[in-house]
């Protein structure tokens, strides 16, 4: 698994555990690799949570109501 596999799994993983639908968490994953490709020299072991907070600010914006 190389780096974007792994952002896009986590991604969606982690936004479907907090409530999202998936196919929010699908888009939301899209824009974390593109996170990722623009900012690939973030501080050393940060990177995932700056792409997962990217993802997670676009998903609040397109599905505003999380389900419990």
């Amino acid at each position: 698994m190389n780096n974007i596999e792994f952002i896009e799994n986590h991604v969606v993983t982690e936004l479907v555990k907090q409530g999202y639908e998936q196919s929010v968490a699908r888009i939301s994953a899209d824009i974390a690799v593109e996170h990722y490709r623009r900012n690939a020299a973030s501080a050393k072991g940060k990177i995932f949570s700056d792409c997962l907070h990217a993802a997670k600010v676009w998903a609040g914006k397109y599905q505003p109501q999380i389900k419990k």
